[in-house]
């Protein structure tokens, strides 16, 4: 799935950064900077990144509830876990 919206050079960053901040922010553009030819880094709008932050918090609160269901309460030591992994 490709969700970056369009590119742009770094170049093209340079010289028109006011325009493509823009485009991020009001837009709700996912600009691609290329360098080189190759996709490099995302502009993204602060709305863009809170909603991504959100979904994987949310992500990682679905995990702790799952391994917290699962936990049996069975422990290992600090010196078992050692030998465990020495092996």
């Amino acid at each position: 799935m490709n969700t970056v919206t369009s590119e742009v050079t770094t170049r093209e960053l340079r010289e028109h950064l006011a325009d493509v901040l823009g485009r991020a922010m009001y837009a709700g553009e996912r600009i691609g900077v290329t360098r080189n030819g190759k996709l490099t880094a995302i502009v993204i709008g602060v709305d863009d990144l809170e909603a991504l932050e959100d979904f994987e918090m949310a992500q990682d609160l679905a995990a702790y509830r799952e391994a917290k269901a699962a936990d049996d309460g069975g422990r290992v030591s600090l010196d078992q876990l050692r030998r465990d992994l020495s092996r």
